[in-house]
This record gives C-alpha cells, structure tokens and sequence, in this order.
C-alpha cells in the first residue's frame, strides 16, 4: 500500500481501490485540503471508479470533512463511478447518522463487506 501525505495510503485492487484514512484526528483545514487534493487524484486516475473509504485509525474529525465526503461523492457519481464507507468509529458514525448522511453514503462496517457491496452492485 503507497502511503501518500496528507494522511491516505492508497491500495489499488483488480475491481476496487481503498482509500485508508491513517491519521487518528482528521481536523486541520490544511489537511482537509491536502487530503480533497490527494483523493481527487486517485479518482482522476479511473475512470467510473469502485472506491472504498476506510475510516478504521479515525477516532476524530471536524464537520469540514463532512463537507469534504460529500464533494468527493459527487466527483466519483458524476464519473460514473461507485463510492463506500467503512470502519467508521460508533462515534463518528452517530454523526453520520445524526446529519443524515447515513442515507447519502452506504456505509458497511469493513472493508471486505464494502468491497463486496461495491462489486456486487454491478
């Protein structure tokens, strides 16, 4: 797996590629970017993408990488492509779920059944 700053380690598989969040607090407004910058280049790189989150290290987040995933979501619908969310921490998810974003992402609760649910869709 190439670990790329700001923060993500990249694994590119036969189907799926998983984006993995490394760092344990994602807060800063110039990692939010470093990461937007980091993430839209893997999702330039295929076309109509199957692309999992893995948020397993995140146990901290600000409310702009909320903004972020919902930037990143339209990026990879308008491209065709598919996007999931995995290992998010009971905390965070209460979030998600607070915001309703439970009922924009598919959320799964690691990355096998993510990858499964990204390739089985098809």
């Amino acid at each position: 797996m190439a670990s790329i700053k700001p923060n993500i380690s990249v694994q590119y598989g036969e189907d799926v590629t998983v984006i993995a969040f490394t760092d344990e607090k994602i807060l800063e407004e110039s990692d939010i970017r470093g990461l937007q910058n980091s993430i839209s280049s893997v999702i330039e790189q295929t076309e109509g993408i199957k692309l999992v989150m893995d948020f397993g290290s995140v146990k901290f987040l600000s409310s702009a990488v909320l903004g972020l995933l919902i930037r990143i979501s339209k990026r990879v619908y308008e491209g065709g492509g598919q996007l999931a969310l995995c290992s998010i921490d009971p905390k965070i998810l209460q979030i998600f779920k607070i915001t309703r974003l439970t009922n924009i992402f598919d959320i799964y609760d690691d990355i096998e059944s993510a990858t499964k649910g990204l390739t089985e869709s098809d």
